[in-house]
């Protein structure tokens, strides 16, 4: 028995400090800093026929035990007004289990290597506050869809969550206190993710698509604007310079329009978005642009910050 119960303590333990570290066991030692894209032909996704190869510049950026974290100041428009706020975009590389979804414990045969996206808004309405929050789980290989996606919304009115699951066709689960949206359960044919695109513009830029596309647009955005989750036609363009360039979704039927600021160069950071939007009802619809610009970039394990002396992060970060 006491052989038992001390094989138990240790497994508990071990999944205890795993806690929520991402994928560093990729070793590099290249100091190589030029990123040159490799690809090879893959039958794995027609839409998406192209496999990318993790440069040394990739591994050196990406797999060295830290996420990149970089806060934005908000200026976000809800019913019909421009509201202060602050953003957060959390990048960091993990293995991931694709059959149940889920991040693994440790790596093995079963896993495949994914960028993740956490991205935060926080901002007040009159007396009440909103708070969103949106992951997105990539493969780094860059040849298929996101395999998960998900957004959650809390405001004092109440909550309402939505992910997405990639398996022959999109699986949809979407959850709210809304009449009319309630608890819902749907498949959807599998199409360009808005989602996707931030975590594919910092693995292979070049690899956007553009022209006329059928693109889902974000699930917060459906679920802020109570819009069906589904394909809607956009217009994408990329506008390239040496320094920063945009990539531009423009949903005519939305009357919307998403431009994501990203370094030309690797990383590929992003340094700020803009969103125009039909905001609030009635006779106070009015066209707005909500704009989020960079304040600051740290590297880190936050998972390992979680300690009361580690609030000075959240003042190196402008979020307190």
């Amino acid at each position: 028995m006491k052989q038992i119960t001390s094989v138990v303590l240790t497994i508990f333990l071990i999944n205890s400090i795993i806690g929520c570290n991402p994928s560093n066991t990729t070793s590099n030692t290249n100091t190589d800093s030029q990123e040159v894209s490799v690809v090879e032909k893959t039958k794995e996704s027609p839409s998406q026929a192209k496999t990318y190869q993790p440069t040394s510049a990739f591994k050196k950026y990406w797999y060295s035990g830290a996420a990149e974290i970089t806060s934005y100041d908000l200026r976000q428009a809800r019913y019909g007004e421009i509201r202060e706020g602050k953003a957060v975009l959390i990048f960091v590389t993990e293995d991931f289990l694709p059959k149940v979804q889920v991040k693994a414990n440790q790596r093995s045969g079963n896993t495949i290597p994914v960028l993740k996206l956490n991205a935060t808004k926080n901002f007040n309405t009159g007396i009440y506050p909103y708070s969103i929050m949106q992951s997105t789980f990539y493969p780094i290989q860059n040849n298929q869809h996101a395999i998960k996606v998900s957004s959650s919304i809390q405001e004092w009115c109440g909550q309402v969550y939505a992910q997405l699951n990639t398996r022959d066709q999109f699986e949809v689960t979407s959850h709210s206190y809304f009449e009319g949206e309630a608890d819902q359960k749907f498949s959807l044919d599998t199409n360009v993710l808005e989602n996707e695109l931030w975590t594919k513009i910092r693995i292979a830029p070049n690899s956007l698509p553009e022209g006329t596309l059928q693109v889902i647009p974000s699930l917060a955005y459906t679920r802020l604007k109570h819009k069906q989750i589904k394909a809607y036609e956009a217009t994408a363009t990329i506008t390239r310079k040496d320094s920063v360039s945009i990539y531009t979704l423009d949903y005519p039927e939305l009357k919307r329009t998403l431009a994501i600021s990203y370094s030309t160069q690797f990383p590929h950071t992003i340094e700020g978005w803009t969103e125009t939007i039909i905001s609030g009802f009635g006779n106070n619809a009015t066209t707005l642009t909500s704009t989020a610009t960079k304040l600051k970039r740290i590297k880190s394990p936050y998972w390992t910050k979680n300690s009361n002396k580690d609030e000075y992060l959240r003042n190196e970060l402008e979020l307190q």
